[in-house]
Order: structure tokens, then sequence, then C-alpha cells
């Protein structure tokens, strides 16, 4: 191939770009399915897992979520979706559960 050919292979760099493209195409698509704003709360492992995996589906390859979390934080402000010291605390609260009196007073057939 000469080097005016339009028909020249592409170079690393240009190969490389490509493929950011096509991985942070392939992100957002998975967005449609798992939105961000779910990834604050009791979503968020599931949200990271879900893209992750919707990732390793489209490249045949697997994706750590801190990847994952690199490159959403290109698109949008992930200390805004950080999970919060009450969020954790909120979910390890434990109370005592007991029926109500009015359970118990029902006349049985």
């Amino acid at each position: 191939m000469s080097v005016h050919s339009p028909c020249k292979p592409a170079s690393s760099a240009l190969r490389k770009e490509q493929s950011q493209v096509e991985l942070e195409i392939r992100l957002l698509e998975a967005l449609e399915i798992y939105p961000p704003a779910k990834l604050r709360g009791i979503h968020r492992h599931f949200v990271l897992y879900g893209l992750t995996e919707h990732l390793r589906r489209s490249f045949n390859r697997q994706f750590a979520p801190d990847d994952v979390l690199k490159l959403l934080d290109r698109f949008y402000n992930l200390d805004m979706v950080k999970p919060e010291d009450e969020d954790s605390e909120i979910l390890n609260q434990e109370e005592e559960f007991c029926l109500p009196h009015s359970y118990f007073s029902r006349d049985e057939p």
C-alpha cells in the first residue's frame, strides 16, 4: 500500500482512540438500562455489577468495577453519588419486630 492510499492501515494511536470511543459508546448504552442516579443508595452495587457485566459481554473481557467508575467519572461527577455514611447506618440499624396485639386477639374460626 502506498502512503497516499485510502486503504492504509490505521496507526496504533488511532486504533486506541477508536477502541476508547467504542468503550464509551457501550457504557452509554448500558446507562440506559442502569441509570447513574441509582449508583447512590442500596442499589449501588447492583448497578455497578450490571454495568461491568454489560461491558464484559460487549467486549468479551473482564472489567473491574474501579475501571467502570473511572470511565463513568469522565461523564458524571461521581462525588455526588458516593455512598454516604448515614446510608450504611440506616441499613445496619436493627429493630426488634413483634406482631401487634390486635393480631393475637382475633377470634380464630
